[in-house]
């Protein structure tokens, strides 16, 4: 029997506002425990919520970009449930009455474009953080994440793959970066996503039985935890078995998913209104002024990449699937106008660079300036190709500019005729017997000749003209 993968995502993306949702509370990363805190968002008797007004335009930023209806009137409910980190014995969410509505996006897989649909977008807040003691059976609460702003996006169950769903994820997360709304950072829980999949026979429209993933800090786990429940999942339904509905967690140490607890049809979270917020009313002005300011979004870029610099689509994906990647490349361009050369540059040595170091483009000792001095370098023939590499590792040690290093390891190219004629007398006299195999007809040992060459001048020779001479000094018999 042959099944069909249905895949739904529901991405949290933490906004990049200062204070908190509902009170005057900082949100930065890392402080220490219940620090970042105070009656409102302790869930103190007495206290009442004020809306922060940055966050509303946030998500209506992230609606604009992803297609979405942007509902004039919506609400905020409390979602009531109890678990340690959630103070109030409630969360402040959003339900009938969500901001955004029925978008969608494009995703492109295996040559292949594909809308996606955006069941809805909705604020609200997110909880605080349980510590568990690896010593003793304990828990920490610490509530400095409770009252951080969130946007939830929830997806249509459109996703066929884990490739497609990777893809999506990649997709918001740029959208997010762009629109510079949410830092993305998934390590720090910035950016998360739950996965809901199910199998069914294919050819059946009813949905299977699903199991929701959770504890995925990456794209790379996020595609192997659903690549790892499809063949579970595969296994169970070959067998004649019965799929759970269940919450499950994956572990990327052991590679495979944990049961978490096992999970109803519906919760009864007993949503209601809440009384302390009134409904958000917003008008069609604000709504222009939002769209007006949006930035170029990630695939516009890309369009536009493509058409001007003639770079392939695989290129272009690359270049803006990263907004900071994007801006050094488009700032480089400024100085150095062959946008083919510079992005395959980037994409090789740059990106390469920066995964041995483990940093992010941000964290790049090369500056854009820097990296188009080293290329015009290369073109105008000051240095090899091949010495470039070298300057610009050194470059990105030392944060020193092109012509520095150049100057400073002699690493300037070789182009005078007479030393290289001088060093090439020596080669042919020092290789008696590979010059006559050469001139019988073994043309491959030219590799050879340019070899001692390049040894002979510390890789310093022009290529080109080291080519053209020792070819004419070896054909001259």
């Amino acid at each position: 029997m042959e099944f069909e993968t249905v895949i739904g995502l529901e991405i949290h993306a933490q906004l990049k506002t200062n204070t908190k949702i509902f009170c005057g509370c900082s949100t930065e990363f890392g402080k220490p425990p219940n620090t970042n805190t105070c009656p409102v968002c302790l869930g103190m008797p007495g206290v009442l919520p004020v809306l922060n007004r940055t966050v509303v335009e946030y998500a209506i930023r992230m609606g604009l970009a992803t297609n979405c209806e942007i509902n004039r009137t919506n609400q905020f409910a409390r979602k009531n449930y109890f678990y340690p980190d959630l103070p109030k014995g409630y969360q402040i969410s959003q339900f009938e009455l969500p901001i955004c509505e029925h978008g969608w996006v494009e995703i492109t897989v295996d040559d292949t474009i594909k809308r996606i649909g955006l069941t809805r977008i909705h604020m609200e807040e997110d909880a605080g953080k349980l510590i568990h003691d690896d010593h003793e059976p304990v828990s920490y609460v610490d509530l400095n994440r409770t009252g951080t702003p969130l946007i939830e996006i929830v997806s249509e169950p459109d996703l066929r793959s884990p490739e497609e769903a990777a893809a999506y994820l990649r997709k918001l997360h740029a959208i997010v970066r762009y629109l510079d709304i949410c830092d993305g950072n998934m390590q720090e829980g910035s950016f998360r996503c739950d996965a809901n999949i199910s199998l069914r026979p294919k050819g059946q429209e009813a949905f299977g039985t699903r199991t929701e993933l959770k504890n995925m800090n990456s794209f790379r786990n996020v595609q192997k935890a659903l690549e790892y429940e499809v063949r579970r999942q595969r296994d169970i339904l070959l067998d004649g078995g019965k799929v759970v509905q269940q919450t499950l967690l994956w572990d990327p140490d052991t590679n495979r998913t944990n049961a978490m607890r096992s999970k109803e049809e519906a919760h009864d979270y007993r949503y209601f209104p809440d009384p302390d917020l009134v409904p958000i009313v917003i008008s069609e002005e604000w709504i222009n002024e939002i769209t007006v300011s949006l930035p170029e979004l990630p695939h516009q870029r890309k369009s536009r990449l493509i058409e001007t610099l003639g770079l392939s689509e695989d290129d272009a994906g690359i270049i803006t699937g990263d907004r900071e990647l994007a801006d050094y490349f488009e700032t480089a361009l400024v100085r150095y106008d062959n946008g083919k050369k510079l992005a395959n540059w980037i994409m090789t040595e740059l990106l390469r660079e920066l995964k041995e170091r483990d940093q992010e483009i941000s964290q790049c000792q090369v500056t854009p300036d820097g990296l188009a001095e080293l290329l015009t370098m290369v073109d105008k023939g000051t240095i090899s190709g091949k010495i470039a590499k070298t300057v610009f590792q050194e470059m990105m040690v030392s944060g020193k500019d092109a012509g520095t290093v150049v100057k400073e390891k002699n690493l300037v190219q070789m182009s005078d005729e007479g030393d290289l004629l001088k060093m090439i007398d020596e080669i042919i006299s020092a290789n008696p017997d590979q010059v006559t195999e050469y001139r019988g007809g073994k043309t491959k040992l030219m590799g050879f000749f340019v070899g001692q060459l390049m040894q002979k001048t510390k890789g310093r020779a022009n290529p080109q003209l080291a080519n053209q001479l020792l070819a004419k000094a070896l054909d001259n018999k």
